[in-house]
């Protein structure tokens, strides 16, 4: 029987702390051209960054700082 080899991890160089509503730049990172967010399966983020990230982008988009 084949072993699968291991998806490896990704590499994170920004803190929990630097997902925020306001840093647009790093949110942009994680959604589409049409504006839908990224899946953890395409960003390889942890699920507590996924589950910030996504509560960042909705209010980033309330306030119109993003579509």
């Amino acid at each position: 029987m084949e072993r699968r080899t291991p998806r490896p991890k990704p590499k994170i160089d920004f803190t929990i702390d630097a997902i925020d509503y306001r840093n647009v730049t790093l949110l942009r990172q994680f959604v589409t051209d049409n504006g839908r967010i990224l899946p953890r399966k395409y960003t390889g983020l942890p699920a507590h960054y996924q589950r910030r990230l996504n509560r960042s982008i909705k209010r980033a988009r309330q306030m119109l700082l993003m579509k």
